[in-house]
């Protein structure tokens, strides 16, 4: 008897979806669909990247389509669709317009997905977290947001690259949102178990923090016509990776929490434990008295964004 093959569905076939089938696809995490109303584009991205599986030798098979009955199965949904931020544009204007994409996605996906994990990247992000979860009425464990893991492989990468190590040695989480408020916790980064704070000065550390929150805003300014496609896939795969896997990786993912770290209702990037069954765990962080204060702006910056959501029918 053959053994069932996972699914991975991408909604969107932008730069940021179809990099996720991409890289989903190389890893052979699973047959993989990518749907798009334009369905040109996802017919074409999807057989453009079967023709390269003989290169790379990855024996999956992949489908574009516009038809949400494609997606029948999915173990995982990566939601990808929506505007990009574009330069100058802040993730709270993005509310009104992808909250009506985001709506239409979770309605096909709680039709043909309905036992789906589902992976939220579009912008807002927390705001749009929350209101799949509306949506689409599954438990808190099977709807969670990508930004943390985006956001701690940025400030990883920009610690390796300034003190000149691999990054498979630098171990740094970023919690609360995913925009200005986000929180790099310096304090805790460490190269192979060695506290960063010894390895830099405390001016070279507050700089990497500093940029890593408007990591996203320079790669917008340098591309000029678009957004970050690269790294939010790779944060997307990284977690579709662990469930699917049942790898148990504790990484930041934003999470509907529901008392934890004093919050409630709402999705706030944490530490996060992702298995088989989602999210199996929100793990506890002691934060000291600055970084508290610093969450409570975080939590709040979250609450502004899901504020922008009563407007919407």
């Amino acid at each position: 008897m053959t053994a069932r093959r996972n699914k991975i569905s991408v909604i969107g076939a932008g730069f940021v979806g179809s990099t996720c089938a991409h890289w989903a696809a190389a890893r052979e995490l699973g047959d993989v669909v990518i749907l798009d109303i334009n369905e040109g584009a996802a017919k074409g991205k999807a057989l453009d990247l079967f023709q390269a599986s003989p290169v790379f030798k990855f024996d999956t098979q992949v489908k574009g389509t516009s038809n949400y009955e494609d997606i029948a199965g999915s173990d995982v949904v990566i939601i990808t669709a929506g505007m990009p931020r574009k330069p100058g544009m802040s993730r709270d204007e993005l509310v009104g317009i992808n909250a009506k994409i985001v709506k239409d996605v979770c309605e096909g996906v709680k039709k043909y997905a309905p036992e789906s994990f589902v992976i939220v990247v579009c912008n807002p992000m927390d705001a749009m977290a929350v209101y799949a979860k509306k949506i689409l009425g599954f438990p808190r464990e099977r709807v969670i947001g990508m930004g943390g893991a985006l956001d701690s492989a940025r400030f990883r990468a920009f610690m390796a690259e300034e003190l000149g190590v691999s990054i498979k040695d630098v171990n740094a989480m970023v919690i609360g949102n995913h925009g200005d408020a986000m929180m790099p916790l310096a304090r805790l980064a460490n190269v192979a178990g060695i506290p960063v704070t010894e390895l830099m000065s405390k001016e070279k550390l507050d700089a990497i923090v500093a940029r890593t929150k408007q990591a996203g805003a320079e790669i917008g300014g340098l591309l000029k016509t678009g957004s970050a496609f690269y790294a939010p896939a790779a944060g997307s795969v990284e977690m579709a990776e662990a469930i699917l896997k049942d790898q148990k990786r504790v990484m930041s993912c934003a999470v509907e929490l529901n008392g934890e770290y004093g919050v409630q209702g709402l999705f706030v990037g944490v530490p996060c434990v992702l298995g088989k069954n989602g999210l199996e765990k929100i793990l506890p962080l002691e934060l000291n008295t600055e970084e508290k204060a610093e969450f409570v702006k975080s939590v709040a910056a979250v609450q502004a964004l899901v504020d922008g959501l009563k407007n919407v029918q």
